[in-house]
C-alpha cells in the first residue's frame, strides 16, 4: 500500500506539471516526513548520489557538443552528409539520417540531436516538398542514433549505476548504432519511392572531397574518443575532458568561428542541462533508498523470476516492460530507477553486462518515439512547427527500424559485444 501511494502521488505530481527531478524529490521528503527519518538523512543522499567521478563525464560530453555546435559544425556536417546521399531517392531523408549519425559522435544525446540539427532539416525538407509528417518522423526517429554512438551520456550513466565499463559500452554500441542508421535509411528509400520525393543532383566528387575534408576534424571526435579509451591512454571521464579541449582546438585552428559570447552560451546551456540532470540524478537517489527500504526490487526480482525461466523469457519480458514503461515515463528515469535491479537478474542468467546494456539502450532510445510521452516527438514537433499529434501518428511505422535491430541485437549478442571483447 505504501508504494501504491508513493507512485500514485509522484505520478500525479508529473501530471500536473512539476518537473521529473523536483517531484520524485517531494514524494521522496514525504515519505522521510511520515516515517521520522530526518531530512539531513535525505541531503546526505542526494549528495551521493551525485559523488561519483565517472559522472563528470556527462557535462565534460554535453559542453564538447555545445562548444562544436557554436562553432557552426552542424551546419558543415548538414552540408556534407547532402553532398554525400542527397542524390539517392528520397535524398534528404538520407541526409537527415547520415547527418544525425555524424552528430551523434559529437553530442552523446538524442535530444541534443533533435534540436541541434531538427529546425534546419526540417526547414530544407519543407522547401524541398516534403510532407511534414515525414519530415518530422525521420526527424526525431534519426536522433535515437545519437546515444548509441559514441559518446553517450546514455550510456555513461548506464556503466556508472550498473558498474560496467563504459569503454566497453561505447565499442557496444558502435555495431548497433550504424545499423539503426542503414535501417532508418532503407525506410526512407521504401517511402520516398511511394511518394516519388526528390533528390539532389550528384555535386561531384570533387565537391564531396572538398566537404569531407572540411568535415574532417569534426568527424575524427568520436574517433579520438574510442582511440584514446581502447589504447588505454585516457579513461572515459577523462577522454570527455580530452573532447572540451579537442572541440576548443578544432575551432581555434580549423573553424574560428567560436566567439566569447558562443563560448558563453555553450558554458550555459551546459549548466542548465547538467543541472536538470543532476536534479534527476539526486531524486532517483532519494526515491531509490526509499523503494529499497520498501523492499521494490526484491518484489520486481521476484516478479521477473516468477514468468522468465531462462536468458531468452527474460529479455522478452525485459523488452515489454521497457517499451510500456517508455510510452509513459522519461528514460532517464527509468535507467536510474528500474536498470540496477534488472542488471543483477541478467547477470544470474549469464547476460554479458554489456549485452544488456545495449538492448537497455536500444530501448530507451526506442521509448523516446513512442506517444504519448516521447521526448523526441515533443522536441521535433516545437523545433519544426507541427501539431504533436500529427507527429505521433506518423512515427508510429518508424519505430519498426529500431525495434528490428533491437531483436537482431537479443538475438546476436556478437553484434554488441564483438568490439569490446577487442579491448585489453
Amino acid at each position: 500500500m505504501t508504494l501504491l501511494i508513493i507512485v500514485v502521488a509522484w505520478l500525479i505530481l508529473v501530471l500536473v506539471g512539476v518537473p521529473i527531478g523536483i517531484s520524485m524529490i517531494m514524494v521522496s521528503m514525504g515519505y522521510f516526513y511520515w516515517s521520522g527519518i530526518g531530512l539531513a538523512f535525505a541531503v546526505s543522499r542526494m549528495v551521493d548520489g551525485l559523488n561519483s567521478f565517472p559522472m563528470l563525464a556527462v557535462p565534460l560530453f554535453i559542453l564538447a557538443a555545445a562548444i562544436l555546435n557554436g562553432a557552426g559544425i552542424t551546419n558543415l556536417l548538414f552540408g556534407f552528409a547532402r553532398a554525400l546521399v542527397g542524390h539517392i531517392r528520397g535524398g534528404l531523408g538520407h541526409v537527415n539520417v547520415l547527418a544525425s549519425l555524424f552528430f551523434s559522435g559529437m553530442s552523446g544525446s538524442a535530444l541534443a540531436d533533435a534540436a541541434g540539427l531538427g529546425k534546419m532539416e526540417i526547414e530544407a525538407m519543407r522547401n524541398a516538398g516534403y510532407d511534414d509528417d515525414f519530415s518530422g518522423s525521420v526527424t526525431a526517429a534519426s536522433s535515437m542514433i545519437g546515444p548509441l554512438v559514441p559518446p553517450s551520456i546514455t550510456m555513461v550513466l548506464y556503466g556508472v549505476i550498473s558498474n560496467t565499463s563504459i569503454g566497453k559500452m561505447f565499442l557496444g554500441g558502435v555495431v548497433p548504432g550504424f545499423l539503426c542508421a542503414a535501417a532508418l535509411m532503407v525506410m526512407v528509400y521504401v517511402i520516398a519511392r511511394r511518394r516519388d520525393y526528390p533528390r539532389d543532383t550528384w555535386p561531384g566528387l570533387p565537391t564531396v572531397a572538398r566537404l569531407f575534408v572540411r568535415s574532417f576534424p569534426a568527424l575524427f571526435t568520436p574517433a579520438v574518443i574510442v582511440g584514446g579509451i581502447f589504447s588505454g591512454w585516457f579513461s572515459p571521464t577523462e577522454a570527455a575532458a580530452v573532447t572540451v579541449v579537442y572541440a576548443i582546438l578544432v575551432d581555434l585552428i580549423f573553424y574560428r568561428e567560436l566567439t566569447w559570447r558562443r563560448l558563453w552560451d555553450a558554458l550555459y546551456e551546459t549548466t542548465v542541462t547538467s543541472a536538470g540532470i543532476g536534479t534527476i540524478i539526486a531524486g532517483v537517489a532519494l526515491l531509490g533508498f526509499v523503494l529499497a527500504r520498501e523492499q521494490a526490487p526484491q518484489q520486481i526480482a521476484s516478479m521477473f523470476l516468477a514468468v522468465a525461466d531462462g536468458p531468452v523469457s527474460f529479455l522478452i519480458a525485459v523488452n515489454l516492460l521497457m517499451f510500456a514503461l517508455g510510452m509513459f515515463i522519461e528514460s532517464l528515469v527509468i535507467l536510474l530507477i528500474v536498470v540496477p535491479i534488472l542488471v543483477p537478474i541478467a547477470v544470474g542468467f549469464d547476460i554479458d553486462p554489456v549485452h544488456f546494456g545495449i538492448i537497455v539502450v536500444l530501448n530507451l532510445m526506442i521509448s523516446i518515439l513512442t506517444p504519448p510521452m516521447g521526448m523526441a516527438l515533443f522536441v521535433v514537433a516545437q523545433v519544426g512547427k507541427i501539431p504533436y499529434q500529427r507527429l505521433a501518428w506518423s512515427i508510429l511505422p518508424w519505430l519498426i527500424p529500431p525495434i528490428v535491430v533491437l531483436i537482431l541485437v537479443c538475438i546476436f549478442p556478437i553484434l554488441a559485444t564483438g568490439l569490446p571483447g577487442l579491448m585489453k
